[in-house]
């Protein structure tokens, strides 16, 4: 799913702030999921589980994918979720992900990613990954 930008603006400041307003903004315009990204990046599982039982497939695999699992960046790819595996690229320090995401004018997912990595650098670079607990998917 291609988010509003909004939306992904309003998460990304969630990340770097824990302003209330900003759960607040995501709460109120269903974008629970958004909310489980920000602590499933922190490697919260019960998040992580949350995203998988409500079928937000995509956001557990970019989790993953910020983890480096390859299986979880096929799926991206599977699913045509490019600006999902640009921004976890992001995160693994490709640089030309960034330009990918600038030209497709997608840019708030560049800035999401730029968050979740200074999130990441500073609760320390622990991971998870739900992959070697086996995929939800099947290959089609």
């Amino acid at each position: 799913m291609n988010y509003p930008k909004e939306a992904i603006l309003k998460l990304t400041h969630y990340i770097e702030t824990r302003d209330t307003n900003d759960f607040n903004w995501l709460s109120t315009h269903n974008y629970k999921e958004l909310i489980m990204l920000r602590d499933g990046t922190s490697g919260d599982i019960k998040s992580l589980e949350w995203l998988l039982l409500n079928k937000h497939y995509i956001l557990a695999a970019f989790i993953n994918a910020i983890w480096e699992d390859p299986k979880a960046f096929d799926l991206l790819f599977q699913k045509k979720a490019f600006h999902w595996a640009a921004a976890a690229n992001i995160i693994n320090g490709d640089e030309k992900a960034e330009i990918f995401l600038k030209k497709a004018n997608l840019w708030h997912y560049a800035q999401l990613a730029y968050t979740i990595q200074a999130k990441i650098r500073r609760e320390g670079d622990e991971g998870m990954n739900i992959f070697k607990m086996g995929s939800p998917f099947k290959p089609v």
